[in-house]
């Protein structure tokens, strides 16, 4: 029988489940811009410390517990890195003669040889080439996150097995 009156409540620790609230800003030369948020009518939950998360992101929740709040700030090199020169790629036109020209702006979803797939969003058509920038769309900006912790529970061993996790309640949704 779960006691949930617990003077002691959990804290995050890996291979917890965090059920949270996040409001994410980038910050641009002390300007910031929404970008995304989960409310508790959709909120994130995942399983803690498998890598699903930034690590500096889990850095700045761990030992919190439900009901603590904090914002924190990742510089760009934290969160998705600095803008990557060497990830900007031309695709020759003749690769959209089936599929259409995309439109600059259009974020494209692609696939290495190697079968790994990715997005790149256009940024230029001329008539022999498409540029595709593959960087993730917030390399290279400093994200502030402003975040409510709603709930933390040992993650099933399930949940374990699988790396992920199944909902707040630990039941698997599809």
């Amino acid at each position: 029988m779960l006691d949930i009156h617990n003077s002691n409540p959990m804290t995050i620790v890996p291979n917890s489940v965090v059920t949270l609230t996040y409001k994410l800003h980038t910050v641009e030369n002390g300007t910031k811009t929404f970008v995304e948020e989960a409310d508790k009518n959709n909120p994130l939950d995942f399983l803690y410390g498998v890598g699903m998360m930034l690590p500096k992101f889990e850095e700045n929740i761990a030992g919190l517990k439900a009901g603590d709040t904090t914002d924190f700030l990742l510089a760009a090199e934290d969160a998705y890195g600095e803008v990557n020169e060497q990830a900007i790629a031309s695709l020759p036109i003749d690769m959209f003669a089936e599929s259409g020209i995309p439109a600059v702006g259009q974020v494209l979803p692609l696939q290495d040889n190697q079968g790994n797939q990715f997005r790149g969003k256009v940024t230029e058509v001329s008539p022999e080439v498409v540029v595709v920038d593959l960087n993730h769309p917030m390399a290279g900006q400093d994200l502030h996150f402003s975040i409510e912790v709603l709930s933390v529970r040992e993650a099933t061993p399930e949940e374990l097995a699988h790396g992920h996790s199944h909902g707040p309640d630990g039941t698997h949704q599809h």
